[in-house]
């Protein structure tokens, strides 16, 4: 009995029309997929040796990563965030009052 998992290369079949899909497009797009998800796990890999690369340069990769993902955030948002995390600082007193300054 054959093992229903069994990897032994078949000849592809030619992807039929089935139910109002088309074989052939639904396979391209698979495939796309495919090959860019192994891309993806190629650059995943390419971006975690620069990362070491950087840790073994002495740099600190935590603040690395924060710097990255504030680059790709909008400045007018950054900046509201600030503002409002500077309120809940004074808030808390963690911050002196603008007033006592």
């Amino acid at each position: 009995m054959a093992d229903e998992f069994d990897e032994t290369p078949r000849p592809a079949a030619k992807p039929a029309d089935v139910g109002g899909i088309a074989g052939e497009q639904l396979r391209a797009i698979i495939d796309r997929i495919e090959r860019l998800e192994e891309e993806k796990k190629a650059l995943s890999e390419d971006i975690k040796d620069v990362y070491s690369e950087a840790k073994g340069n002495g740099f600190d990769t935590r603040i690395i990563r924060r710097i990255i993902s504030l680059r790709k955030r909008d400045r007018a948002e950054l900046d509201e965030e600030e503002t409002m995390l500077q309120v809940y600082m004074r808030a808390l007193g963690m911050l002196p009052d603008i007033d006592e300054e």
